[in-house]
């Protein structure tokens, strides 16, 4: 009885703690938005990560912050990344029309309040249930 109940205990310790995964990988912004997926999602609202180039800005609104989550049940932490990403980029577009601004600039993941600026990747957390993304962006007018 004693092995049984010990077995029991050991099973519900590893579940938990499968459960409770929460890994930051980082993925390619240019295959994300190259996807049918992206393109149709997004909104005609130009998206600049990190550094990247733009034209002058006329106007800026000010920097913004979306944090966005999904259900990654059943799903690799790719997928589940890229839907949530997706979900991040068109809330982004979708304010920066709300305030009269064209674009979103200086875009940046800020997954758990850390700053991970790139041109060409963005970091998702993923567990054996939810994926996040928490994105930063400056509105404008290009």
């Amino acid at each position: 009885m004693k092995t049984k109940l010990l077995l029991a205990t050991a099973l519900l310790s590893l579940s938990s703690t499968a459960l409770a995964r929460n890994d930051i990988g980082q993925y390619s912004i240019n295959e994300l938005l190259h996807t049918s997926k992206a393109k149709s999602v997004l909104l005609d609202v130009p998206l600049y990560f990190g550094q990247q180039s733009h034209s002058e800005v006329k106007e800026s609104f000010g920097e913004v912050m979306t944090n966005k989550k999904t259900n990654a049940f059943n799903k690799s932490d790719r997928e589940a990344c890229e839907w949530v990403m997706l979900s991040a980029l068109k809330a982004l577009q979708e304010r920066a029309q709300r305030e009269g601004m064209n674009a979103v600039v200086n875009i940046q993941s800020f997954y758990r309040k850390r700053e991970f600026s790139s041109e060409t990747e963005y970091e998702c957390g993923a567990g054996a249930l939810i994926a996040g993304v928490t994105l930063k962006g400056t509105l404008v007018n290009l």
